[in-house]
């Protein structure tokens, strides 16, 4: 479903656009998304509306088949995308888990700001994305989910989250489309 409407309290929320997610090898080029990002993040910053910038930090505790090891990764890895043009009145929120409400004061920061739906964008589709999306959801937000904003590393998972999963919590659209309700909103 195409987005219908843009709440007047609506935040963007940007998921894992940090220096060590940018550098993996993604289905769409990492380039374009980025700029998709910074073109969201400006034009919400423009209306006054929340940015939420995201990183992951490490990982949730428990046995998993495929592990990352963090011991081994470089110093900046954690740090966001300078593309983003992190501002002070943004809210920062750094994640051990895929989703970004999991132990984190996201969903008590976007209530105390009024914030009635959310605007989400980053990597990975499938991962990050999807699972910020479903607390979303779960938290009782809109959910709207920007489709050329965010990528993957696994082509077909990321089409099955877009096409099977995100219709069922939201809706999705394209940066040119959130963009455009923007310029419309009082």
């Amino acid at each position: 479903m195409p987005i219908s409407a843009l709440d007047s309290q609506s935040a963007l929320v940007v998921i894992d656009l940090q220096k060590g997610i940018a550098a993996l090898p993604t289905v769409h080029h990492m380039t374009g998304i980025i700029e998709q990002a910074r073109l969201l993040a400006h034009g919400f910053r423009q209306r006054e509306l929340p940015v939420v910038l995201v990183n992951v930090i490490g990982m949730a505790p428990g046995r998993t088949e495929q592990r990352i090891r963090t011991d081994t990764l470089p110093a900046d890895w954690t740090e966001l995308l300078p593309e983003l043009n992190a501002q002070a009145r943004d809210l920062l929120i750094s994640k051990r888990t895929w989703g970004a409400f999991m132990h984190t004061d996201l969903a008590s920061s976007l209530r105390a700001m009024q914030v009635t739906q959310v605007v989400i964008a980053g990597v990975s589709t499938s991962i990050g994305v999807e699972s910020t999306a479903r607390q979303a959801f779960e938290e009782g937000f809109n959910v709207t989910l920007v489709t050329d904003a965010m990528t993957d590393i696994n082509s077909a998972a990321h089409e099955h989250s877009i096409q099977a999963i995100f219709p069922r919590l939201g809706e999705t659209g394209t940066t040119q489309e959130v963009l455009q309700f923007l310029e419309r909103a009082p």
